[in-house]
């Protein structure tokens, strides 16, 4: 399966949350704090970054297992996903790999997670049962195949062809993604020069904000301005928000073609097709 079309997809934002959500734990009255978020705002009520990506034919990319998985999912009536594509091992984008058992029961099969080497290393020492050899009576658990991908490899599954890269993540290395049009680029603090060559022209582009001040392993509003204005995005969506990000006020702030993520957001963009 090596040829390659254009056609639309459909995107839901399962989460944009930094690594500890908003309200985080914590507060004058322990129920969460809000830092700059509005409380009374919903849309800055955010579960931890994950995506879903639809393909024309109905086949869904499942990106990062977060620990919020279960109420993200039946939140946006996804019930099944073909694929998982992991962009690194932090705890806030695996730890809820035991809710993809539904899919197995729907799929029969274990389903294919994709990752660098060392992620899937990582993330079969700690769920070490979801890649035992899979049988009929595994109902139990889940059950996941691991598939290696390389920084620079066209990957192609659940019927989307991804062009696959590095991104500096502070100590470690996450991947990001190019769909054609779309591209997903979460917990990344650094791109290479070759990277945003390979996003120069984007249509729709979700990327990684954590905050307004510089971090050393997350992009910031200026950062990212920065990029957008080089690779000329025609939309940017800003996700893995964290406390300091309020809805409302990026809304009324930012240029018109960048917005704030919020979870459940769904929208249509062009993108890449496995055929």
């Amino acid at each position: 399966m090596n040829a390659v079309s254009n056609g639309m997809l459909e995107v839901t934002v399962l989460g944009c949350g930094g690594s500890s959500g908003v309200p985080q734990i914590g507060g004058p009255d322990g129920r969460g704090e809000w830092g700059a978020c509005d409380p009374h705002e919903p849309r800055n009520r955010r579960s931890r970054a994950s995506i879903v990506i639809q393909a024309p034919d109905g086949q869904r990319l499942l990106v990062d297992t977060g620990p919020d998985l279960r109420e993200q999912l039946i939140a946006n009536g996804i019930a099944c996903a073909d694929a998982i594509f992991y962009t690194h091992s932090h705890a806030d984008h695996i730890a809820g790999l035991d809710d993809v058992r539904p899919f197995n029961w729907a799929l029969k099969h274990p389903i294919p997670a994709y990752g660098t080497g060392d992620t899937l290393t990582d993330i079969r020492a700690r769920f070490d049962y979801a890649f035992r050899p899979w049988t009929e009576k595994d109902f139990f658990r889940p059950g996941v195949e691991a598939r290696t991908i390389l920084p620079g490899e066209r990957l192609h599954t659940a019927g989307l062809a991804l062009d696959v890269f590095e991104q500096d993540h502070g100590r470690i290395t996450s991947l990001g993604f190019r769909c054609g049009g779309f591209a997903y680029c979460t917990d990344v603090v650094a791109l290479s020069d070759e990277t945003l060559e390979l996003l120069n022209g984007v249509d729709t582009w979700m990327v990684d904000c954590l905050q307004y001040k510089p971090h050393s392993a997350h992009a910031w509003l200026d950062r990212v301005l920065e990029w957008v204005q080089r690779i000329g995005a025609r939309r940017t969506i800003l996700t893995h928000m964290g406390p300091a990000m309020d809805w409302a006020t990026m809304k009324r702030t930012l240029p018109a073609n960048v917005e704030p993520a919020y979870d459940g957001l769904k929208f249509q963009t062009s993108g890449s097709l496995a055929r």
